[in-house]
């Protein structure tokens, strides 16, 4: 049972943006920037990112919603999305990628302790700094998203089949959109 007065039925983050739509659209666009605008990182690769803090968050809601999103992007390899989870060194995604869920991990952690040496390694396997910086950003937002969505006591359902359309509807449509699913206007 959600903290505060929710309105019932509405999933993980979606309530306390309705609860409060001023705040939902700044949250919902930087979401869109971090995630969807173009970059050297594909779409799929940066859903990664967040999925993987948000698991080490033990956010069920976002783990599971954007690792729904990562799969889409990824062909549907949920299996992709599970080991880079479980355990992003071992997992089979390229080296560049792991160098920069290693600093995502460790910017979940804390933020210092991210070490010279882990973005020497990144940039060694051809990270660029945009690539850094959007990864310490991502990692440090789904921090934020992921309190916001457990602090309130959220709902999470847990049918995958739920997370799975909402997946496919924000790698489609993308986040500033995504109130509309509830009757809020993007332009609120």
């Amino acid at each position: 049972m959600p903290h505060i007065h929710l309105t019932e039925g509405i999933p993980g983050i979606l309530g306390p943006m309705l609860f409060r739509p001023e705040t939902a659209k700044p949250l919902n666009e930087l979401a869109e920037v971090l995630l969807r605008q173009p970059n050297t990182l594909s779409p799929g690769e940066r859903e990664l990112i967040a999925t993987y803090v948000s698991a080490e968050n033990d956010c069920y809601f976002c783990q599971t919603v954007h690792g729904a999103v990562a799969a889409h992007h990824l062909g549907g390899n949920e299996d992709l999305v599970l080991k880079t989870k479980a355990n992003p060194a071992t997992a089979p995604v390229y080296p560049k990628l792991k160098a920069l869920l290693k600093i995502a991990g460790k910017v979940q952690k804390g933020g210092k302790s991210v070490l010279p040496e882990d973005i020497e390694q990144a940039r060694q396997l051809g990270a660029t700094d945009l690539e850094i910086h959007d990864t310490v950003l991502i990692a440090a937002a789904f921090c934020m998203y992921n309190r916001y969505v457990d602090g309130l006591a959220t709902w999470a359902p847990t049918d995958p089949e739920m997370y799975r359309g909402r997946g496919a509807r924000l790698a489609t449509q993308g986040y500033v959109s995504s109130m509309e699913a509830v009757g809020v206007s993007s332009h609120a």
